[in-house]
């Protein structure tokens, strides 16, 4: 039976024959690195493979679908598909380059189920009982494996056109500038739900739906679907964070593989916490003790409805996005997809 090809099959089955190439390409990238180094010296392979075990760990790999969703979507030429493969697969070694680093910035143990990074290789030194201090090491050695995936990452994306490399450009100067608004925010406990908003926006929402989706469309040469594209993708990314931001404090550390509650523990101005600050005293407190209490924050704002306010924003960003898709030049099932697809990312569960 011959294959059904990308371009003609049905939305679904065409992205994921495409994903499927996606990590046949990460597979044999951190491989084909793995061994290189290996050959050196086994020590110098230790950052691709800490690299290999965050992309090996699994994942939702939503950043490659929305790429590869663009792409489609925008009626792709077949010829510029291992260019369209190629980002998708830059997207999620930049990702693993992203939690590798915050997984440092908030110190947190566990990624997807397992230790982290740094948690790993500081457990290995001090079982060594290697000189010097066995954090920082842990420390250093996942700052390393983050920015040699940042190194990846750029060299897949090599065969980009001018148009679609300013958009990888824009993506991950977003993460920068988003991720330190999270911190300093976080430092100066600004209760601001506006810029709360926008920083999770910026450092998560425009890099994982909005920026991933018009590169692909911009690989099929279809800028003119970059506005539509964008309304659908903002709205989309920040009903995406605010997910992410209920699931860290009331989700289920079982199923999403990581801690409950450790935005709470790291005194993140979610819009959780920027909305239910002003009208609860004892949140500031809370904070100003240098000890969340994440139960009990949760509590309070479960009690003043800032998770169900959270809840209803979520509601409305999704009719957003599935409305901005709706009279977009594309085919058909690919606005159906598109509007399927932003159900399934916005009330996810991990």
């Amino acid at each position: 039976m011959s294959a059904i090809h990308p371009a003609t099959a049905a939305p679904a089955t065409a992205r994921d024959a495409l994903l499927c190439r996606v990590e046949d390409r990460l597979r044999d990238l951190l491989a084909t690195e793995a061994s290189r180094w290996s050959a050196v010296d086994p020590r110098a392979a230790v950052p691709v493979e800490a690299v290999a075990a965050l992309v090996g760990a699994g994942g939702k790999r939503l950043r490659p679908a929305f790429c590869l969703n663009g792409f489609l979507a925008a009626s792709g030429d077949p010829a510029r598909e291992p260019v369209a493969v190629d980002a998708a697969a830059a997207l999620e070694v930049l990702h693993a380059f992203a939690l590798l680093h915050d997984d440092v910035l908030d110190d947190s143990p566990l990624r997807r189920g397992e230790p982290t990074a740094h948690e790993r290789h500081a457990a290995a030194h001090r079982a060594a009982g290697w000189a010097g201090e066995p954090r920082r090491y842990g420390e250093g050695v996942a700052a390393l494996a983050g920015d040699l995936a940042h190194i990846y990452a750029d060299r897949l994306v090599s065969e980009l056109s001018p148009a679609a490399r300013e958009i990888w450009h824009e993506l991950r100067i977003e993460i920068m500038v988003g991720q330190y608004l999270d911190i300093r925010v976080a430092a100066e406990r600004i209760a601001d739900p506006e810029l709360s908003r926008w920083i999770a926006v910026c450092k998560s929402g425009r890099y994982s739906v909005h920026r991933p989706l018009t590169l692909g469309a911009a690989i099929a040469d279809r800028l003119d679907l970059a506005a539509a594209f964008e309304r659908y993708g903002a709205a989309l990314g920040e009903a995406f964070q605010l997910r992410d931001d209920m699931i860290d404090a009331f989700g289920d550390s079982a199923v999403s593989g990581k801690p409950t509650g450790l935005d709470f523990a790291q005194q993140k101005m979610t819009l959780l916490v920027a909305l239910a600050m002003p009208r609860d005293e004892r949140i500031s407190r809370l904070l100003a003790g240098q000890s969340a209490g994440g139960a009990t924050l949760a509590q309070i704002i479960t009690d003043l409805d800032v998770q169900g306010e959270v809840e209803r924003r979520i509601d409305h960003l999704v009719q957003q996005a599935q409305a901005a898709i709706a009279e977009v030049p594309i085919d058909p099932a690919w606005r159906d997809e598109l509007a399927r697809f932003a159900v399934q990312v916005a009330y996810r569960q991990k």
